[in-house]
């Protein structure tokens, strides 16, 4: 399965739940791939403790560009490979733009080559709606999108989903919404808000599950590494646990365990 991790507006926590995802399955034994497509690199610089030493040739800049294989590295977490990004990718839009050759599938024409060894690949797209965001639509099967409290994240949503039309239309008919996944929770009106626009907007389609504003994410980062290996136990590291199973193994998880703590705490 390949999920494409999107969010039109930074700030969202889009590369966190790329990490949270890709190291927490790939922690349960499954083969994951992450493959980060965003010119910022911050998932690279996350999973890769020497990522400044790496040229542009070894990252996703030689697949886009140049139309190369897929470089792929390993990580420090067991079962956990990456596809490093450059911050050159930041050309792209221009580059792409006068290219004349099937531009948005240079991704997924490498991508197909090696996608049968790995139970699932995250893509971290960049907080745009571009080409690299095209290349990683046309690629996947679905799509998570990452929702933060506020007026312009909700408004955002729009253009996305126009995108995702136009990505079914054009370049990848499967395409699939997988859902929307709420982050940066925390028991404020402005949250509670949000969330309940979000969930009369978009319905089932919204998780049950919510990933609460935590420190631990951040710290985790800073010292590069993801939430699990940072601390087990802390509340972003659970509440990702349970987008896992929500997601990915629904049959092990009840109505109850779905139901966040942060969500009832954004009510009262």
């Amino acid at each position: 399965m390949i999920i494409s991790i999107a969010s039109q507006k930074g700030g969202t926590g889009k590369t966190s739940t790329t990490i949270s995802l890709s190291a927490g399955l790939a922690r349960k034994g499954n083969r994951v791939l992450l493959i980060d497509i965003d010119s910022q690199a911050n998932s690279s610089k996350v999973l890769i403790h020497e990522y400044q030493k790496i040229a542009k040739e070894q990252t996703i800049y030689s697949t886009i560009i140049e139309r190369r294989a897929l470089p792929v590295h390993q990580t420090g977490i067991p079962n956990l490979s990456i596809v490093p990004s450059h911050i050159l990718l930041s050309n792209t839009d221009y580059e792409l733009t006068i290219a004349k050759d099937h531009r948005e599938a240079r991704l997924k024409n490498e991508l197909d080559k090696i996608k049968n060894q790995y139970d699932y690949v995250f893509i971290d797209n960049p907080p745009a709606l571009g080409w690299l965001t095209l290349n990683s639509f046309t690629a996947s099967d679905k799509v998570l999108v990452v929702v933060s409290p506020g007026y312009f994240e909700l408004d955002s949503l729009v253009q996305l989903g126009k995108t995702l039309e136009e990505v079914r239309e054009y370049y990848n008919k499967n395409l699939d919404l997988l859902g929307y996944l709420f982050t940066m929770s925390e028991p404020t009106l402005n949250t509670s808000a949000s969330l309940q626009v979000l969930r009369q907007t978009y319905t089932e389609k919204v998780l049950k599950t919510v990933i609460p504003r935590n420190t631990d994410l951040r710290d985790a980062h800073f010292q590069k590494q993801d939430i699990f290996s940072f601390n087990a136990r802390a509340k972003a590291a659970l509440a990702y646990d349970k987008v896992i199973q929500e997601l990915f193994f629904p049959s092990q998880e009840t109505q109850e365990d779905s139901v966040s703590d942060y969500e009832k705490e954004a009510k009262r």
